[in-house]
């Protein structure tokens, strides 16, 4: 898929914005308006690069079944308009996506560093390369727990993961049996406390300390 995009976008300076690239695979809605009526979305328009088009559609099946925001994005608009719009709905995204990456020259910061390397690899041995069995990748280090977290992989994943647990905090009202709601299970996880039943009618689970 990145072999036929690259092939099809060519330069990406020839894009003024990513509304442009997107107009250009085709991926943007229809707009029917008469005058100074109102504008009716209909469809996608379906022109330009076809062959382009189709592979970023597949392309947004295969983000869909992937962990990641593009896999949120997609189940938000599945809920709203159903799998195959959110599909496109995917792959419009993917497009605003690879432009921006392609013009700041910057990584996918989401992206698996030992996939990454995988794919990067397997792309080598496809086109030639010999083959060095035994020898360790890029992302060997990360499978070694006592050098993981002075990796650049594990510092990423760290952050990461402080920053869910920050957007995952509670911040609500006390409930009637004193917990916060919804934080009792994530405020025990973080200070090593165990659950017990809560006197509460509904079976809340509150922390006890261990």
């Amino acid at each position: 898929m990145a072999l036929v995009l690259m092939a099809a976008i060519g330069d990406v300076e020839r894009f003024a914005g990513p509304e442009k690239l997107v107009g250009y695979l085709g991926l943007n809605p229809s707009v029917r308006q008469s005058g100074s009526g109102p504008a009716y979305h209909g469809r996608i328009t379906k022109r330009g690069r076809g062959n382009a088009r189709g592979m970023l559609v597949e392309a947004g099946w295969a983000a869909a079944r992937s962990p990641g925001p593009l896999r949120s994005f997609f189940l938000r608009a599945q809920t709203q308009r159903g799998q195959h719009l959110a599909a496109v709905a995917t792959a419009r995204k993917l497009a605003i996506l690879i432009w921006r990456l392609l013009t700041n020259g910057e990584s996918y910061f989401w992206a698996r560093p030992a996939l990454h390397a995988e794919k990067l690899r397997d792309l080598e041995l496809k086109a030639g390369y010999q083959a060095a069995r035994g020898q360790t990748g890029t992302a060997h280090a990360y499978n070694i727990k006592s050098q993981r977290p002075g990796t650049a992989v594990g510092r990423a994943s760290r952050s990461r993961l402080h920053a869910l647990c920050c957007r995952l905090e509670p911040k609500g009202p006390k409930g009637a049996h004193g917990c916060r709601k919804g934080g009792a299970t994530i405020s025990a996880a973080r200070q090593g406390s165990h659950l017990a039943p809560c006197s509460s009618p509904r079976g809340h689970l509150c922390a006890t300390e261990g």
